[in-house]
């Protein structure tokens, strides 16, 4: 169903009369919301959910908005219209090149903002339609619905063993680094290391060998990292 008022936002504002104006009016307009006021739980909430937009303000007070914008480019295409009393040039040029879709000022009509909300779901459609699967050799990704699939057969992986194999089948025989995959599918490196993404890799080959026995598509290159290769 591609119905825009079935779409789910995430409102991250902290000022408490402007979140419930905007709540206010996506709820008005059909959405399903979810507000937070702290930037540090967005990247984990965008992990657990399945948002199709998130209004974003650009000046919280833990985390700001750029650095979140920044923290979800490295996994996610979630569509990203920023919120701000930044209303200078060089401020919009920055939003949009860190990964914004859209850009609005305060003071803000909160009737623009859902017609903005709804222009960059109309986009965001268009573009899914097109590249709603990702195909490779057997492969068939649908990252929109985290499914992947192996010769036809369902291939059960985890979030970061999906971000994984994603990121090779994007760019199939170009050779990944650990540190190149750790920064692609990890927000916090902090408790992270190679020994990581060398689990994952056998993980993901296991569950592979699982519906063939003799495909072994992700090729380790020694003291380098790891690509996928067609299978012969």
């Amino acid at each position: 169903m591609n119905s825009l008022t079935k779409k789910h936002i995430l409102i991250v504002e902290d000022e408490e009369y402007i979140a419930d104006v905007l709540v206010a009016y996506c709820q008005q307009n059909g959405f399903q919301v979810t507000h937070l006021i702290n930037g540090g739980q967005v990247v984990e909430s965008i992990h657990e959910n399945n948002f199709d937009l998130l209004l974003l303000d650009w000046m919280l007070p833990d985390l700001d908005g750029i650095e979140i914008c920044k923290q979800i480019r490295q996994f996610s295409e979630l569509p990203i219209i920023m919120v701000t009393a930044k209303s200078e040039e060089i401020d919009r040029l920055m939003g949009l090149e860190l990964g914004a879709d859209d850009y609005i000022c305060k003071p803000f009509s909160p009737r623009e903002v859902i017609a903005r909300i709804k222009s960059v779901l109309r986009r965001s459609n268009t573009i899914q339609s097109k590249c709603d699967e990702l195909k490779f050799d057997g492969f068939v990704l649908k990252p929109g619905e985290y499914e992947a699939s192996f010769n036809g057969r369902f291939l059960d992986l985890t979030p970061k063993e999906f971000m994984l194999l994603k990121l090779l089948i994007e760019n199939p025989k170009r050779v990944y680094s650990r540190e190149d995959i750790l920064h692609a599918i990890y927000t916090d490196l902090s408790d992270v290391s190679d020994r990581n993404i060398d689990t994952h890799i056998k993980n993901i080959r296991k569950k592979i060998n699982a519906i063939s026995s003799i495909a072994n598509p992700i090729r380790s290159i020694y003291g380098v990292g790891y690509k996928l290769e067609t299978i012969n």
